[in-house]
């Protein structure tokens, strides 16, 4: 995966084939392996913790305009990100994101 691929993390997404979108988005944890592998990769990159969380809180707009949630942890994911007030509360989602999907590399 290439830098810029990193820093449009929502093009990738617009641009990839609907099967491979619902295989990773059948589960939550199908889902949050593959957000912890992009994450991974992005630090192999030389991202940092605001790069990263940038890119998840792109992939989180993303997902939340385009994507219908497929159980109940997605589904829980696009209320929270639906009742943000501000850009700091999506930061702080999309930072709680990034580490969670470090842990399941972990």
């Amino acid at each position: 995966m290439s830098n810029d691929e990193m820093r449009n993390p929502e093009e990738k997404a617009a641009n990839m084939d609907q099967e491979n979108k619902d295989q990773i988005l059948e589960s939550y944890n199908k889902f949050i392996n593959y957000l912890g592998d992009q994450v991974s990769k992005g630090e192999k990159v030389g991202m940092d913790e605001d790069q990263l969380a940038k890119a998840a809180k792109r992939v989180a707009d993303y997902l939340a305009s385009n994507e219908e949630p497929r159980n109940r942890e997605e589904q829980v994911l696009k209320e929270l990100w639906k009742e943000t007030e501000n850009e700091d509360e999506k930061n702080t989602i999309a930072r709680v994101l990034v580490r969670l999907a470090q842990k399941s590399n972990g």
